[in-house]
């Protein structure tokens, strides 16, 4: 884990809240001249602290309104089986996010689909690339906070 002084975290946090900021701006909310601060960001982005810039789309817009959590039970834990969960999952752009889980739930995914039948479409082509022992979803009815930003302490300790 890297050690972030202050300036750091205000760049970082400076950063997540909108990446297309001008450095001079960024350096003026933290304190610093252009230079200093675009050193490190480019120090922050080479050690791993700032892995991308994106930019986030609403999925409403782009035609896909229906999110389902889907909570996976592997039918075992090898190697082999967790080897072809994680290929079958990377063929599916429809899955936007694959967390490993501890308690119930083996695995746990984000989905974005179009509709239901989209869903459904997934769903057989998850579940025809590699055995489950068990697939519950979850849809979800209203986003109420989304946040892409860390909650990074920016104040001096």
């Amino acid at each position: 884990m890297a050690q972030l002084d202050l300036i750091d975290r205000k760049i970082v946090s400076e950063l997540m809240r909108d990446a297309t900021l001008p450095v001079a701006q960024i350096a003026d909310r933290v304190g610093l001249s252009q230079t200093p601060c675009w050193k490190r960001i480019q120090k922050l982005e080479a050690s791993g602290v700032i892995e991308k810039r994106v930019a986030l789309a609403n999925p409403q817009e782009l035609g896909l309104g229906l999110t389902v959590f889907v909570a996976i039970e592997a039918p075992d834990h090898g190697p082999e089986w967790r080897a072809a969960f994680a290929a079958a999952v990377e063929k599916l752009p429809e899955i936007m996010e694959v967390w490993r889980m501890a308690g119930e739930m083996d695995y746990l995914l984000r989905v974005a689909v179009s509709d239901m039948a989209a869903y459904d479409l997934l769903y057989r082509r998850l579940t025809d690339a590699v055995p489950i022992r068990n697939i519950t979803s979850h849809f979800a009815m209203e986003r109420l906070r989304h946040t892409t930003a860390y909650p990074i302490d920016t104040k001096s300790w």
